[in-house]
């Protein structure tokens, strides 16, 4: 039996937004600190494979020439057949299933990168082990929420908290069982 956990690792506002309007992510510019990586490399090496939405593929791959996770198996939850592109896969069966199974496979964490939609959908179906939430010092007053109403009530262990030069503060939890 594998020990993989499903991770989540995102950035949000103070009052919960991971985007502006039009997903705009221009708060997290203020963040940028040369040689400062807020701990992401080190993620990334405790992972081998990445669930993303297909809005949030779309959108990075509007922004970037090559899908940065193409190193990574990775599955992109969406609701139309499209073909692999190497380890990218286009997923359009049933998420539990999905999950379950590669947590039951030999490997590192998985990644949960966004967007919104597919992280709530894993918090309704009780997915998501592990949260690692950026908090960035602003309010945005608007955009796309991290956490939608009628998600399943959660108790939470804090495993740890770093505090940044920028103010912004990194929580990390496990999901109380």
């Amino acid at each position: 039996m594998s020990n993989r956990k499903l991770v989540l690792y995102i950035s949000s506002s103070v009052d919960g937004f991971i985007s502006k309007p039009g997903d705009v992510l221009s708060f997290l510019n203020p963040m940028y600190i040369e040689g400062e990586d807020y701990g992401y490399a080190e993620f990334v090496n405790s992972i081998d494979t990445v669930i993303m939405g297909r809005k949030t593929y779309d959108w990075v791959m509007n922004v970037v020439d090559t899908f940065p996770h193409a190193d990574k198996e990775a599955y992109i939850i969406t609701r139309s057949k499209k073909p692999s592109i190497g380890t990218t896969h286009f997923y359009n069966g049933d998420l539990t299933a999905l999950v379950n199974r590669l947590k039951n496979r030999e490997g590192k964490n998985i990644y949960c990168d966004g967007g919104a939609q597919l992280v709530n959908e894993l918090l309704k179906l009780d997915l998501i082990d592990e949260f690692i939430v950026s908090v960035v010092p602003v309010l945005l007053g608007g955009g796309v929420k991290l956490f939608q109403t009628g998600i399943p009530e959660r108790t939470l262990k804090l495993i740890s908290v770093r505090e940044y030069q920028t103010g912004m503060v990194q929580y990390h939890y496990a999901v109380g069982k």
